[in-house]
This record gives C-alpha cells, sequence and structure tokens, in this order.
C-alpha cells in the first residue's frame, strides 16, 4: 500500500514541478475559427452553460482526474473542488485504486461537502475494473457520491512503470459488463495517448456513450515515468514520450462516431477548448494547468487561471458570431494539413 502513495506522491511532484509534457502537438493550433465581425449580439448574452451526467454547468470544463490517496491529495481535491463549485465546472478524482486497497483513505477523495452541486466522476484504472467485482466498484462510487465511473486507460503508462501491470486482457469485456451492471454511466478515458476510431468503435459496441480523449500533446505519462524508476523504465518512457494520437484527431475521431466527447490532453486556453468543441467536443478537460496553479498560488491563482478560461471561451464564442458555446460544434473553420492527414484515418 505504501508503494501506491509513494508513486502517488511521486506523480503529483513530478507533474507540479517537472518537465512532463509531450514534445509533439495536439493540432488544435490547425483548427482556425472563422471570425465574424458583425455579431449582433452583446457579450453578456453569450451562454456558455451545458448539460453533463444530469447536471447543468456554467462553462463547458472538466477538472480531469488527478489524483487522491494521499493527505496532499485531499488537499488538492478539495482546493479543487471548491473551485469547480464556485465556477460552475465538472470534476473527476484520480485513480480510486488505493481507496479499494484501504478504505480509510476514502476521506482523500470525498469532496461533496465543498461541492455538491457539480457533476463527479468516479475513477478506476481499466484492469482493476476488470479485477473487481461490480458491487466493490459501486460502493466505491456511492462513496464519494459520484455521478458516474471514468474508467482509465493507460497501457502505455504501465508498460513504462517498473511496477506496471503487463496483463490487459478481458478490459473491453470488463468495460462492457460495468455498462450493463452499474446504475451510473460509465465514461472511459485515456491518459495522454489518444483513442483511435478502431478504438472508439470497440468502446461503442460494448455500451459507451462517453469518452475522454485524452490526446497527445499535453502531459505525458510515459515521460512522467521517465522521471522516476530504474533505468529501464527511464529508457522505455522516454523512447514511448512523444506516443499517440494528437488531441485534434481523437477529437474528430469521437465526433465521427457518434460519441458524446471530451477533449483533454494539452488544452490550455480558452482558444484551445473552443477549437475542441468546433471539432466536435462537448466539454474540455484540464489537469496540469490547475495543479501548476495551485501550487504557484494557491486558491487564488487556481480560481484565476479557472476565471481567465472562460472569459477567453465566451469572447471567442461572441467572435465566431454565435451566442452558445454549444454552437462551436457547427462554426466555420479552416484546417490544417497535419490535421487533415489524421483525419483521412476515418
Amino acid at each position: 500500500m505504501s508503494e501506491i502513495r509513494d508513486r502517488k506522491q511521486d506523480h503529483l511532484e513530478l507533474c507540479a514541478e517537472g518537465d512532463v509534457e509531450h514534445r509533439g502537438s495536439t493540432l488544435l493550433e490547425q483548427v482556425h475559427l472563422v471570425h465574424d465581425a458583425l455579431p449582433d449580439r452583446s457579450l453578456d448574452e453569450v451562454d456558455l452553460s451545458v448539460d453533463f451526467l444530469g447536471r447543468k454547468l456554467q462553462a463547458p470544463i472538466l477538472i480531469s482526474s488527478m489524483t487522491g490517496g494521499t493527505d496532499e491529495a485531499g488537499e488538492l481535491n478539495q482546493a479543487f473542488a471548491s473551485m469547480a463549485q464556485k465556477c460552475g465546472f465538472a470534476m473527476g478524482v484520480g485513480s480510486q485504486r488505493a481507496m479499494l486497497q484501504d478504505p480509510e483513505l476514502a476521506d482523500t477523495y470525498r469532496i461533496r461537502d465543498a461541492a455538491p452541486d457539480i457533476p463527479l466522476l468516479a475513477n478506476l484504472g481499466s484492469v482493476q475494473a476488470r479485477d473487481h467485482e461490480s458491487d466493490a466498484i459501486s460502493e466505491m462510487i456511492g462513496g464519494i457520491g459520484a455521478d458516474g465511473l471514468c474508467i482509465h486507460l493507460n497501457v502505455a503508462q504501465e508498460l513504462a512503470q517498473a511496477e506496471g501491470d503487463r496483463d490487459f486482457r478481458g478490459c473491453l469485456a470488463a468495460i462492457g459488463a460495468l455498462v450493463d451492471e452499474l446504475d451510473v454511466p460509465v465514461v472511459v478515458k485515456e491518459t495522454g495517448c489518444g483513442l483511435s476510431p478502431g478504438s472508439i468503435e470497440r468502446l461503442a459496441a460494448c455500451g459507451i456513450r462517453w469518452i475522454d480523449v485524452a490526446g497527445a500533446g499535453g502531459t505525458s505519462w510515459t515521460g512522467v515515468e521517465a522521471l522516476r524508476g530504474p533505468d529501464r523504465q527511464r529508457a522505455l518512457g522516454n523512447a514511448l514520450r512523444n506516443w499517440g494520437i494528437p488531441t485534434a484527431a481523437s477529437v474528430a475521431y469521437g465526433k465521427r462516431a457518434g460519441m458524446r466527447t471530451i477533449a483533454s490532453g494539452g488544452i490550455r486556453s480558452g482558444l484551445d477548448i473552443a477549437r475542441a468543441m468546433a471539432l466536435g467536443a462537448d466539454l474540455a478537460g484540464l489537469a496540469l494547468p490547475f495543479l501548476r496553479a495551485y501550487r504557484s498560488g494557491g486558491s487564488r491563482e487556481l480560481f484565476a487561471r479557472a476565471t481567465g478560461l472562460v472569459e477567453e471561451l465566451r469572447a471567442i464564442t461572441l467572435l465566431c458570431g454565435i451566442g452558445r458555446v454549444t454552437d462551436l460544434q457547427g462554426v466555420s473553420r479552416v484546417q490544417g494539413p497535419e490535421l487533415r492527414s489524421w483525419l483521412e484515418l476515418c
């Protein structure tokens, strides 16, 4: 158990301070939104609200799954939850594997007192979802008052990690079983390598309707693993550091497959959110910018980062000539050649 806690603390420290970002591009910069010089509406009229998991958000932003299972993780989750409640964002907690193994760690994931109104996602890895009974997982979800379950896929990270999983057989079948057996929606999330058309097709076939693409271009979890552990882990982590499908391409694949899609992986600005929504995303998720904002200046800096994103997104929505952020999905855009090449996959 101490091994998991130590690993979680390593991950927090490395993400907060280290060089952990993908060296490639999300390709969101290849989405050029067309300016409307005559929007004929007031900025105050722009509606950024969206619905997610039966609750209304004030803006289409998810605080992506980060942490839990340590004292600092509990503090961070409380801070993120308070900000989500103030701003009307959704939130996901980090992997609850530690909570399943040690129920005394549950308080590090419980944030409902700080955020009673937000959509909240529980979180478990696909291997742990395969290896635990649905009743135990349901109890885990209920234990934090979550509205849905996020199952994360992190094969590349596990392969780089010296103590990571190596056997991924049966994970897709386990996801399908949970869709049938749980009383809450299941969201499937990658962790920095994106989702291909084929992966999305298989998830759709087993009943998944929401995906979080977590594409290449943001935090590289293989890169994180390259900063810790033995020489073999560092070598493979560096070799796989830039592995994956760019975020922009994965979002477009999700849209074409008819999925409800969360864009994450290198989302850093309101413009990134708008570009992702133009490609078909319903929400956008961020983790690293919020972690670093809190580490830099506490709750004040965290709130400033969040409100800045909302202000940017509201302005860009107006500059596209529309009054609702959900209408970004149909807005005029020009796409660059590298993104068009990725989109030829489907």
